[in-house]
């Protein structure tokens, strides 16, 4: 990432991307582009669609309600999508907002919104998650977008989880133990979920249906209380650093 350009506009399209593909965007991305950014026929822009990899394209035509590039050269192919779940209870407005922008900076495959005993907001915006994750996405350089799973009840989740991914469990009452150690020691197989709950903790029952998951590792983020959202970098921060893809050797 070194030679990265963070410097490039960046869009991501829903669009197939390949040599000489036309992509034409209209409304908010076309305005964006003519209004916002000034673009004039022969800039460049660096698109994406989660599928083909970064592609950079030129403004062929502007028109009063579309703008239309041409893909001409592939940077990046595509990399394999982590397989990193991060399952929380949803937050209000801003706070959400911020929760979902960190999850995809730090890796986060699929977000999935539950319902707690305890959680406080009671509606998610699906669209504004989504749109929140791509602009993230677009920001940071990141070539996949994580899914957006409709917000469950906690119960009705756990009930079907899969057995082979292990549930890393951030508890409040799992006392002050080292979180690094707890993850070292545990070296849980196969794919990963972090699981952060609402403001006010997880209630008795919550916790004991928790921990009867096949493959659970129960999580300490240390001695202070954390809102919902800075638990959230906490966890995928120390979860990324331990087991996962910042464990990887650099090339």
């Amino acid at each position: 990432m070194a030679s990265y350009d963070f410097a490039a506009q960046r869009l991501y399209v829903e669009e197939a991307l390949a040599a000489g593909a036309d992509v034409v965007l209209e409304g908010s991305q076309a305005n964006y582009l003519k209004n916002v950014l000034r673009l004039a026929e022969g800039d460049q822009v660096l698109l994406f669609n989660g599928r083909d990899g970064e592609w950079r394209s030129r403004l062929s035509a502007i028109a009063k309600r579309r703008v239309t590039l041409v893909a001409e050269e592939l940077v990046r192919p595509q990399q394999n999508a982590g397989d990193l779940w991060y399952v929380f209870a949803p937050l209000k407005h801003a706070r959400l907002d911020y929760m979902v922008e960190k999850a995809v900076e730090m890796g986060a495959s699929r977000l999935m919104p539950v319902f707690t005993r305890r959680t406080q907001a009671s509606r998610v915006n699906g669209e504004r998650m989504r749109a929140n994750a791509i602009e993230a996405a677009e920001q940071c350089g990141i070539l996949n977008v994580p899914g957006i799973a409709e917000p469950a009840p906690l119960e009705k989740v756990l009930d079907a989880w899969p057995p082979e991914r292990t549930m890393i469990f951030c508890d409040e009452d799992a006392g002050a133990a080292s979180a690094v150690e707890t993850l070292a020691q545990a070296k849980p197989a196969g794919p990963l979920a972090v699981l952060v709950g609402p403001e006010g903790g997880f209630d008795e029952s919550e916790r004991a249906r928790l921990l009867r998951l096949p493959s659970v590792v129960r999580l300490s983020l240390g001695p202070r209380i954390l809102r919902a959202d800075t638990a959230a970098v906490a966890a995928l921060t120390v979860v990324q650093a331990v087991l996962g893809d910042w464990t990887a050797p650099v090339t």
